[in-house]
């Protein structure tokens, strides 16, 4: 996941709640510290800097699985949780929304002057990367966003979001330091537009002429054919249907989750006494984690590990939710033995549900049935929407079986 590409988004309005916001925080920073302890740091940046699994990520938080919301929510979320640990992992969440956008080139500077890197640099290529997708490509979205992640080595990825209100869209661009060969010479891996859309981009490779006079910082010569073509475009229906998601990855977790026929199956996942429904939840999250690029070209799939804050495809099962967080939480505390078993344990859920895959057959017409079984579930276990003031009445029953897929 090296490359950087943009990603096209229905426009949402409305704010995040306080009761997931703080999650999505928690739960952010233990995948996060997760990652960095088994791939560094760098994986993190590689990662943010791919739309799939940065969609992917957004959804297994419970953000609605294909708004605009994700991204101002999620990276607002980890900056607020991580950058207070920020010595420890190595990592500092810079810039936001509006204002704090606005904000990038002092927080980089003070950031310098503190750890020893070249500000000058960063600063340099924080602004160019909003100039460059802000004023160079035109592609009628006018930029909201901008955010700069760095890490201890001076390695940086860059995400940030324009909208098109007009036609209800949001588009993501994002950037990894470690991909750039030229910053006027094709810097992404693509830009890509609706049908039809009329795009002046300026760090095309037959835009030489036109650079030289319009932007000062061009000083390169053009010679570099456009990569490969890296963007996602989200649909504008809001539930989650058959057409958006993999059955045969999601139905593989499932099974992995409700039929507990597997041979010696507590012992294999070391996870006694874990329900089928948090099993389900910690599924989705280990892919997250362990998950190959080509896993997440259906973001959608992620949002059945904690629903989606407006009910699609269910409400957020918070007690699910606050069980994967402390699962998560005891497992990069622990002592390094314990630990390791529990890592292992996540590998060993990633792997079986992969191997399910293999002789999997869904059944598409049960998917309904499936959401319905979801939601009920969900229900019992404190499901909560933006549309509620408070939790649903909440069950401790995570045995239910289910054979759907």
């Amino acid at each position: 996941m090296n490359r950087s590409g943009t990603t096209d988004l229905p426009l949402h309005g409305g704010k995040v709640p306080a009761w997931l916001y703080e999650r999505m925080g928690k739960l952010g920073l233990a995948i996060i510290r997760v990652i960095v302890q088994e791939y560094g740091r760098t994986e993190v940046l590689k990662r943010l800097s791919d739309p799939f699994w940065f969609q992917s990520f957004g959804a297994v938080l419970g953000m609605d699985w294909h708004s605009s919301g994700i991204t101002t929510s999620v990276l607002g979320a980890l900056k607020k949780s991580v950058n207070p640990h920020s010595k420890e992992l190595g990592l500092y969440f810079c810039g936001g929304r509006g204002k704090q956008s606005r904000q990038t080139p002092r927080e980089l500077y003070e950031l310098s002057m503190q750890n020893g890197f070249d500000g000058e640099g960063l600063i340099r290529a924080s602004k160019l990367s909003a100039k460059i997708d802000n004023t160079a490509i035109q592609d009628g979205f006018q930029f909201y966003l901008h955010s700069f992640i760095l890490s201890a080595e001076g390695h940086w990825s860059v995400v940030q979001q324009g909208m098109q209100p007009e036609q209800g869209f949001a588009r993501r661009y994002h950037w990894h330091s470690q991909s750039i060969d030229s910053w006027v010479i094709e810097p992404h891996t693509s830009i890509y537009g609706k049908p039809g859309e009329s795009i002046l981009n300026l760090v095309a490779k037959n835009a030489a002429g036109a650079q030289q006079g319009i932007l000062d910082i061009l000083d390169e010569t053009p010679g570099r054919m456009l990569k490969e073509v890296m963007h996602m475009q989200m649909p504008s229906h809001h539930d989650v249907r058959t057409s958006d998601i993999d059955l045969k990855r999601l139905g593989s977790i499932l099974y992995l989750a409700y039929e507990n026929d597997l041979p010696d199956f507590e012992r294999a996942l070391l996870l006694p006494g874990m329900g089928p429904r948090t099993l389900q939840s910690l599924a989705l999250v280990s892919e997250v984690i362990f998950g190959t690029p080509t896993r997440f070209t259906d973001p959608a799939r992620f949002s059945f590990a904690h629903g989606g804050k407006d009910g699609h495809p269910s409400p957020v099962p918070l007690e699910v939710y606050d069980e994967t967080i402390d699962f998560l939480n005891k497992t990069v505390d622990k002592a390094v033995m314990d630990r390791s078993d529990k890592i292992q344990a996540m590998k060993k859920i990633h792997a079986l549900s992969k191997d399910l895959e293999n002789s999997f057959v869904p059944d598409a017409t049960r998917y309904q049935n499936f959401l319905e079984y979801e939601r009920k579930k969900v229900a019992m276990l404190g499901g909560r929407t933006v549309m509620d003031d408070r939790p649903n009445h909440k069950m401790k029953n995570d045995s239910d079986q289910l054979s759907l897929f």
